[in-house]
C-alpha cells in the first residue's frame, strides 16, 4: 500500500518574533496552499471565515494568535503586555461562539501569563506564552493519538463507516479525532470502508474528508447528506463516527449541522453511534445542549453556495452551522482517557469532570 501523504493543519515558524502558516481550508481540495498569518487580525479572519476550523486547530490557532498579538509590545513594560493580553484574548474570542476550544486554550494561555508575570518582563512573559502555545500543539498531538487507539479498538475488521464532515487531520495537530479513529485502524491493518456525507452547505465531507481519505489510501465513498438513510437500510454502514464542537455536562453534543439527523437514523437502524473528541471539548459548566450557543452564519453560504446563485432573491434563509445530538442517541464519547459508555452524566463526570488532560 503507499505511503500517506504528510500535511500539518497548522504550525509555527521561526521564534518568538515568527509567525502562524494555516493549511487554507477553503481552497482544498482543489489546492493545498498555505496561509501565513502575521498577526492577530488575520488569524482572527481565518478563523472566521472557516480557513482554519474544528474545534481543536481553533483553539491551537488562537493560541498562537495571542503570540502574534503580542508581539508588538513584546519590548515594552508588563502592565501594557497585560493590557494587550487581555484585548487580544477578547478579540479572538469574538471569532467563532460554538467551538469550547477556542475558550479553553484562551483560558490556558490566560493561566499561564498568569504564572508567568513578575518583575520579569514582557520579553520573558512573551517567551512563556510561546511556550504554552506550543504545549498546548504537543499536547493535541498526543491526544488524537489516544483518541485513534482507544476509538480503533471498537471498529471490527471490514466495517462500512458513515462520517460527517471533517474530524481529521485537518482540526488538529495530526491525525485528527474522529479520523484518527479511521487512521489508527489503517495503522493496525484493519480494512475499512467510509461512507463520506457531503456535509451542506459549505461541504466540508466532500472537500476534505474526502480529501483527508484519498491521501491515506482508505477506501471511500462520497454521498450526499440525503443519501445517508438509504445506505443504513441497505446494509452498507455498521458504525458511525463524528467529531464535537462541545459537550455539555449530560453528554448532549454540538456538532456540524447534520448530526442530529445521522444519529437519529442510527438509532432507527441499530447502528451505534460515536463521538470522538478530547476531554477539552467538554463544557462542565453548562447543565445541558439547550445551554450551547449556535453559530448563525451568513444567508450567502446557502443562497450564494461558492460564488454561485442557487435560489431567488428574496427567500428567507435558516443557516445555523451546528446542531445538538441529546445524549440518548450516543452509544459512547471516545476521548484520550477511554470511551463514555452509556453517556451519562456521572460516566462523563467521572472521566472529564476534573481536568481536561
Amino acid at each position: 500500500m503507499p505511503r500517506p501523504e504528510k500535511y500539518e493543519a497548522l504550525h509555527w515558524v521561526g521564534d518568538a518574533g515568527g509567525y502562524l502558516v494555516l493549511i487554507d481550508q477553503t481552497q482544498l481540495p482543489m489546492q493545498l496552499v498555505e496561509l501565513e498569518c502575521h498577526d492577530v487580525e488575520s488569524v482572527w479572519q481565518a478563523i472566521r471565515e472557516l480557513r482554519v476550523r474544528g474545534a481543536p486547530a481553533i483553539g491551537l490557532a488562537a493560541a498562537y494568535g495571542v503570540c502574534l498579538g503580542l508581539q508588538s509590545v513584546r519590548d515594552g513594560d508588563e502592565a501594557n503586555f497585560l493590557a494587550r493580553f487581555q484585548e487580544v484574548s477578547s478579540f479572538l474570542a469574538s471569532s467563532r461562539p460554538t467551538a469550547v476550544n477556542l475558550f479553553w486554550a484562551l483560558e490556558r494561555m490566560r493561566i499561564a501569563a498568569e504564572k508567568n508575570r513578575s518583575a520579569r518582563g514582557a520579553v520573558r512573559l512573551h517567551d512563556a506564552l510561546l511556550a504554552e502555545a506550543q504545549s498546548l500543539y504537543d499536547e493535541d498531538r498526543a491526544t488524537c493519538h489516544a483518541i485513534g487507539r482507544h476509538g480503533a479498538e471498537l471498529l471490527p475488521d471490514g466495517a462500512g463507516v458513515l462520517t460527517h464532515c471533517n474530524a481529521g487531520g485537518l482540526v488538529a495537530s495530526e491525525y485528527g479525532t474522529a479520523l484518527s479513529v479511521l487512521f489508527t485502524a489503517q495503522d493496525q491493518g484493519k480494512r475499512l470502508h467510509v461512507f463520506v456525507d457531503e456535509t451542506r452547505p459549505l461541504l466540508q465531507g466532500a472537500r476534505l474528508t474526502a480529501w483527508e481519505l484519498v491521501q491515506r489510501h482508505i477506501p471511500a465513498t462520497l454521498i450526499c447528506d440525503s443519501m445517508a438513510a438509504q445506505v443504513m437500510r441497505e446494509g452498507r454502514v455498521q458504525f458511525v463516527i463524528t467529531g464535537a464542537d462541545r459537550i455539555a455536562a449530560n453528554g448532549d453534543t454540538a456538532n456540524k449541522i447534520g448530526t442530529y439527523s445521522l444519529a437519529v437514523l442510527a438509532r432507527s437502524h441499530r447502528i451505534p453511534f460515536y463521538v470522538a473528541a478530547p476531554l477539552s471539548t467538554f463544557d462542565m459548566s453548562l447543565d445541558s445542549g439547550d445551554g450551547i450557543p449556535i453559530e448563525q452564519r451568513s444567508a450567502a453560504e446557502i443562497t450564494h453556495g461558492f460564488g454561485r446563485q442557487t435560489a431567488p432573491d428574496g427567500i428567507d434563509v435558516y443557516n445555523p452551522a451546528f446542531d445538538v445530538t441529546p445524549a440518548q442517541y450516543i452509544t459512547g464519547i471516545i476521548t484520550q482517557r477511554g470511551v463514555i459508555a452509556p453517556v451519562t452524566r456521572e460516566h462523563i463526570s467521572r472521566l472529564a469532570g476534573g481536568s481536561s488532560g
